[in-house]
């Protein structure tokens, strides 16, 4: 079984459509059931079995072309559970409008809209489920050492480090790197135990033993001379051979690409957010977002205003000058959680731990990020974004665009409260190297469900900053 899986993709791809085209009959025939047998209304789903019955024959082969056509059945040795689940549901969600339609098209109106509906439900659970079940059994195998790819790298340079190190993390993903072949760096080097085997000429020695499953091309910018050579040779050997580009830090992850008559051109950066429809989508949640929360805290920011009154002189709002959109400052607005003091320190000072300045009721609102709320209000008026990187103070700016490559590309859109840095950890007293890297991936991949992901976690991992002081 598996060398079966190892040696042929589009066997495990059938039994993929085997498996779910009986889910979808499963689940169609017990939504059936469960809809016109068990809670059967009189007047309700008077059609013969033998009608509802004879739409599989047109249910079952549609759904499998929408899962085909989504990507669902391709290797998932790389892909997320998070992304075929998102697919999954898609994928769903559009046979259920084109049911409808359908349903609309052929005026049938006794064809139960609510069996239809169950079916929907029932069908993304099961598909969820085996799908699921199958990953686990692949990924099973391939850890206890079956069903593995083994992998040639041409070339040594950062993009081949950086490879292995995402196969070692996943060892799920059944890959073994047999070795790395390099002109410049000497045979027998080794990197996380995968060694230097020799010069690139030696592929003419190793490709006939025939023991590779594929070759990752890996060449330094400085050998890109020599791709268009090394590829031939690669495809000349009928192996799987894929290309890791070694200027990830300058092209990004999913680049944007134009056709200009048959000559491919990259554009540096793709910024979905620059997209009319896109920027208009985005702002309505947001004002619609800031409107609903700032009536929900209320409560809350009018109890934090009497503590912070309560505490000592001083204003209830601090204010502080950041860099927003188009690197344009603004005046962002928080809760004030520290003594008054000098202008010129607060500028260019961070909080650090036990940090005298910092009053009681401070520390409380820090620690459960409550002193951000009145930022509800610079969402309202347009200076940020409910997601997005979070601003820094134009000291920090200047400072760190000199220091960090790429830097002000999160100027390129506004600002937020939360963002995919914080939720994966980087707030506060963080790492800015990472929390910059977070920045760019949010801002070249943005889409309305990643704002919807970032604002659950936001609420699942709950408002406590454990690098607040």
């Amino acid at each position: 079984m598996t060398v079966l899986i190892k040696d042929n993709q589009r066997y495990l791809n059938r039994l993929h459509v085997v498996l779910d085209a009986l889910i979808t009959v499963i689940s169609y025939i017990t939504a059936w059931w469960i809809r016109l047998v068990m809670f059967s209304e009189e007047g309700a789903g008077v059609l013969p079995k033998e009608i509802y019955f004879g739409a599989l024959l047109i249910i079952v082969p549609g759904y499998v072309i929408l899962y085909s056509t989504l990507n669902l059945y391709k290797s998932k040795r790389y892909s997320s559970t998070a992304r075929e689940i998102f697919d999954i549901i898609k994928a769903n969600t559009l046979g259920l409008v084109l049911i409808f339609v359908a349903l609309y098209i052929v005026n049938e109106p006794n064809f139960s809209r609510s069996m239809i509906f169950i079916f929907y439900v029932l069908s993304i659970l099961l598909m969820i489920w085996m799908r699921c079940l199958v990953r686990l059994i692949l990924r099973s195998i391939r850890k206890k050492g079956y069903n593995i790819k083994y992998i040639l790298l041409v070339g040594y340079s950062r993009a081949a480090e950086e490879y292995i190190d995402r196969i070692m993390a996943n060892p799920e993903w059944g890959y073994v790197v047999r070795g790395i072949l390099d002109d410049t760096v000497p045979a027998g080097t080794l990197y996380r135990g995968v060694k230097v085997l020799g010069r690139v000429d030696n592929i003419y020695v190793i490709l006939p033993e025939n023991k590779l499953d594929e070759i990752a091309v890996t060449l330094s910018l400085k050998d890109y001379d020599r791709l268009e050579e090394i590829v031939g040779i690669c495809e000349k050997s009928g192996v799987h051979t894929k290309f890791i580009p070694d200027y990830n830090s300058v092209i990004p992850t999913r680049p944007y690409t134009e056709d200009l008559f048959g000559l491919p051109v990259i554009n540096i950066r793709h910024v979905p957010l620059t997209n009319t429809i896109n920027w208009i989508l985005k702002r309505a949640v947001d004002i619609v977002g800031s409107i609903v929360a700032i009536i929900v805290f209320s409560p809350v920011m009018v109890l934090s205003a009497i503590l912070i009154k309560a505490s000592g002189d001083g204003p209830i709002i601090f204010k502080q000058e950041r860099v927003g959109l188009h690197n344009k400052t603004f005046q962002m607005y928080k809760f004030r959680t520290m003594q008054v003091q000098d202008k010129s320190e607060e500028k260019t000072a961070w909080t650090v731990k036990n940090d005298p300045r910092v009053t009681k009721i401070g520390r409380i609102l820090r620690k459960t990020s409550m002193d951000e709320i009145p930022q509800f209000f610079n969402i309202l008026k347009g200076d940020m974004s409910l997601i997005g990187p979070r601003p820094e103070r134009p000291f920090f700016v200047d400072k760190y665009k000199e220091e960090i490559p790429r830097y002000m590309v999160k100027h390129q859109v506004r600002p937020g409260l939360t963002g995919w840095a914080q939720v994966n950890g980087y707030r506060g007293d963080s790492s800015i190297r990472k929390r910059i890297d977070c920045d760019i991936y949010y801002i070249e991949n943005w889409s309305m469900w990643l704002d919807i992901k970032i604002l659950f976690l936001t609420v699942f991992k709950g408002f406590i900053n454990k690098n607040a002081y």
